[in-house]
């Protein structure tokens, strides 16, 4: 799976005519017969466009028909904008999807920024995931390379992509807990970084006794894959939650909640999709990776509501609930890394439907515990077009956690404010000197937009990668 295809829905344009022309329009109120983009194109084309009654409304596509009955240019409507450099990611998704097999470039003339935009949007519209289809796919349309596009650049960001969303959409029969340490020992080897895994039981005496608690009823044993890359430059550090299905263990969800339950490494891949963008860009960092992966499982292993679990840090928790685990997976690994005095945390994961009541599936939830450093990260996801929502560290619910008879509590007794909550959870494994960011994701797109398919989604990455690369680019 670590070989996913790259840019095959590009090609290189040759001299003379490379396609069919795209042209984007924006229903910006002007009279639509005067729309001068359209001032090259030939009469019947704009009669073509009268007849039809179209207005350039966001996601309608206007096939328009050469005298011979071919294709001959393509209409998008964009809505009302202020102007074409407004055009985001979802104006290009959508056409791979909708148009049909075909070459095509874009008409009009872009500055960099939304060419690279329109571009990346195509690719990133170009995924399809058909492993376990018999039907071979049909043929997709492709896109000539636009003159002055960061091809390098939207060709890693495509593969990430990919990547991520394979690993995401692969069902828990084919990516357990081995499969999914595979993956991150592949992306240690693509990069020459080191790697180091504690299997098992092996965890206990590695420090990551959370980690075996909550993995150990699972017939796959639990993990904590570690990849280091880079000799010198700040220090940072990645974590990923890897649970690679989510029965609830003891207190099991229903099955209305676990039909999804496949995607609850969403955070691991995410994490592992940065890091591969990272090590490849030749960032002067020091990369940190730790992916903790279990199953967590129902069996007579399984850890049990009320039982008190030791973590890394020395903190005891009393477990309330049982599906209540990748805090305690990730409890782990955020004091492990922080033992090291990074210069950064970061920390990705499907943690709690509560983020999703409150921000719904496109927005991950973002906790950061240097506010200069979350409303840069925020621009940063404005830019890139992968949005965040800062969400707070609101120390009032602290003593919503508060156990009798241990440390702390996973969860509190209350049902209000549950992100928060966990996001505090994490918190007190790692020193209030180190500077940290906590991503509560979905990875997971609910319902079908033109060019984003229900499935599964990245999300963060190109906002992190944007940061972190501007943040530490001089070292």
């Amino acid at each position: 799976m670590s070989n996913v295809e790259g840019s095959g829905c590009f090609f290189e344009a040759h001299a003379g005519v490379p396609g069919i022309g795209i042209w984007f329009l924006a229903d910006n109120n002007l009279n639509h017969d005067d729309w001068p983009e359209l001032d090259s194109l030939a009469p019947n084309w704009r009669e073509w466009v009268r007849v039809n009654d179209f207005k350039a409304e966001r996601n309608r596509l206007l096939l328009v028909p050469g005298q011979l009955g071919s294709l001959a240019v393509v209409l998008v409507g964009c809505g009302n904008l202020r102007g074409l450099d407004e055009l985001n990611l979802a104006a290009a998704a959508q056409l791979s999807e909708r148009l049909p097999a075909g070459d095509y470039y874009f008409a009009q003339a872009f500055a960099g920024p939304v060419l690279n935009r329109l571009a990346l949007g195509f690719a990133m519209g170009s995924y399809r995931f058909s492993r376990y289809q018999s039907q071979p796919k049909k043929a997709s349309p492709r896109l000539a390379w636009p003159d002055g596009v960061d091809r390098a650049g939207i060709e890693r960001m495509q593969r990430a992509d990919r990547w991520a969303r394979d690993l995401i959409n692969t069902p828990a029969c084919d990516l357990g807990p081995a499969e999914l340490a595979a993956e991150a020992r592949a992306l240690a080897s693509r990069h020459g970084a080191d790697y180091h895994e504690w299997l098992g039981e092996a965890l206990i005496d590695g420090g990551f006794p959370a980690v075996y608690a909550v993995g150990q009823a699972a017939s796959a044993a639990p993990r904590v894959c570690e990849l280091r890359f880079g000799a010198g430059g700040p220090k940072v550090t990645l974590i990923g939650k890897g649970v690679c299905f989510d029965t609830g263990g003891l207190d099991l969800k229903p099955s209305s909640a676990m039909g999804l339950m496949k995607k609850d490494m969403g955070g691991a891949a995410c994490a592992m999709a940065l890091a591969d963008l990272l090590m490849g860009s030749g960032l002067p960092i020091q990369l940190r990776v730790l992916i903790p992966i279990v199953e967590n499982s129902v069996s007579a292993a399984s850890f049990r509501p009320g039982d008190i679990l030791k973590t890394r840090k020395g903190l005891t928790v009393e477990v309330d609930n049982t599906d209540a685990e990748g805090r305690l997976i990730l409890a782990d690994c955020l004091c492990a890394a922080d033992e090291e005095q990074p210069d950064l945390i970061v920390d990705m994961a499907t943690l709690t439907g509560a983020a999703r009541v409150a921000l719904g599936a496109e927005l991950p939830a973002l906790f950061c515990n240097r506010a200069p450093w979350q409303n840069d990260l925020l621009e940063h996801g404005w830019l890139t077009q992968d949005p965040l929502w800062a969400m707070p560290l609101w120390d009032g619910y602290e003593d919503e956690l508060a156990s009798k008879v241990a440390d702390m509590n996973n969860v509190s007794s209350g049902a209000q404010a549950g992100a928060i909550i966990a996001a505090l959870f994490l918190r007190k494994f790692i020193a209030p000197a180190t500077a940290w960011i906590h991503v509560d994701l979905y990875a997971w797109n609910n319902r079908e937009r033109p060019g984003r398919p229900m499935g599964a989604q990245m999300q963060a990455v190109r906002a992190l990668f944007s940061w972190i690369t501007t943040r530490y680019h001089n070292g």
